[in-house]
């Protein structure tokens, strides 16, 4: 059975990033979200490793249920409702 995502935010969360590389959180374990702290070890995840070639104003997906990671594409709104932090199977 996979490790379960937890949501960690239902809602986008939006940051300012670049130029350069981020990891963008993809379990939702990450104490310093959106971004990769390493909680995934030990899971079957590991982080999204994104470059940007300018500086700009993107919306990270929070609940890691987008089907356009990193980025946010509404999913969230239509995942049951369940408390923030509980987890979810993929």
């Amino acid at each position: 059975m996979p490790d379960p995502i937890v949501i960690a935010q239902r809602g986008p969360y939006i940051v300012d990033v670049g130029p350069g590389m981020v990891y963008w959180c993809r379990c939702g374990r990450s104490k310093t979200q959106p971004y990769c702290d390493g909680s995934h070890t030990g899971t079957d995840f590991s982080p999204l490793e994104v470059t940007f070639a300018e500086r700009k104003q993107v919306a990270f997906c929070g609940c890691k249920h987008t089907k356009t990671p990193p980025f946010c594409d509404g999913t969230h709104s239509r995942l049951p409702l369940i408390e923030k932090g509980e987890s979810r199977e993929r």
